[in-house]
């Protein structure tokens, strides 16, 4: 097992923060410093640069760093390899999570309370970003399994099919386009509420809307925001146009606070896979996670 320092070092190294390490922890900053200096003088080298109220790694705290995730890789293989040889050893296990905000928001919940009633040991950690830095997490070693919509795949990324969703234009029930049908020429002149860069639905919006010969410059952008969430609320408040999942918006659909917008000829689809880092794929509890979620879904149909 890892020492209590060489974990405090590996999340001060992640995070770049002593004072993030400490909430992590629970411990005192004053805590944490002590920790890794213990390791610098063991190790008779500094392992941090300190800028002011930043710090960085030094070459001797990349290497350590690198060394060490290779560590936490090799101890989750003996639990795992200990626990098929004897199902009664379970240590505590911590699993890392990432997904984008659709699935945080709308698919994982319901999941997670599953799984964790069906494996109490587990310790679990989401992390809810867009896709793209889902997958800059898992690369990072910031998080062990994600869910993402991402057209851009990664030679160093393992690719799962795990379910697709639609995209559909809305407007709030007060917009005059409530009881239009569009074409994609009309979206050159109609204000646009969209996701921002790196969104997984910004990307299939982009590529659908390229496919019939419509690029991001001819588009009236008239705002571009940050999570589901913040989208679908901007709208609700608006009369402007918005591509949304319609995993996301479900019940505004159904109460009608939310107008789907027919857009002729556009049908824009998606697809989340899960996502391992290669050489990763047989981490036992995240391929449960895996299963577990395809199950949860697969029943649903």
């Amino acid at each position: 097992m890892l020492s209590l320092h060489h974990q405090v070092f590996i999340e001060v190294a992640r995070l770049l923060s002593f004072t993030k390490a400490s909430q992590t922890f629970f411990l005192s900053q004053s805590a944490i410093s002590k920790q890794i200096k213990s390791l610098e003088a063991y190790y008779k080298t500094g392992l941090f640069e300190r800028h002011g109220t930043s710090v960085s790694l030094t070459e001797a705290g990349k290497l350590l760093y690198d060394k060490l995730q290779q560590a936490v890789q090799l101890q989750q293989e003996l639990n795992q390899a200990m626990h098929e040889l004897n199902e009664s050893f379970s240590p505590p296990t911590k699993l890392s999570i990432g997904a984008s905000t659709t699935i945080s928001l709308y698919v994982l919940p319901p999941v997670l309370s599953a799984f964790l009633r069906q494996h109490p040991t587990i310790q679990i950690g989401a992390l809810n970003r867009n896709s793209t830095n889902i997958q800059k997490a898992l690369l990072e070693h910031e998080i062990d399994v994600g869910i993402v919509e991402s057209e851009i795949r990664l030679n160093t990324i393992t690719y799962t099919p795990f379910m697709t969703d639609e995209i559909i234009a809305v407007c709030s029930t007060n917009s005059p386009l409530r009881a239009r049908t569009l074409t994609v020429e009309d979206l050159s002149t109609i204000p646009l509420a969209l996701r921002e860069a790196g969104s997984g639905t910004l990307a299939a919006v982009e590529a659908a809307l390229e496919s019939q010969g419509v690029s991001q410059a001819g588009l009236h952008i008239r705002i571009r925001l940050g999570g589901t969430e913040a989208l679908k609320n901007f709208v609700l408040a608006d009369t402007c146009l918005s591509f949304l999942p319609r995993l996301a918006i479900m019940h505004e659909l159904e109460s009608g606070t939310l107008v789907e917008v027919p857009i002729a000829g556009l049908s824009i689809t998606r697809s989340f896979h899960f996502i391992q880092r290669k050489g990763t794929e047989n981490n036992l509890w995240a391929n449960a996670f895996i299963c577990a979620t395809q199950h949860y879904y697969s029943i649903r149909e």
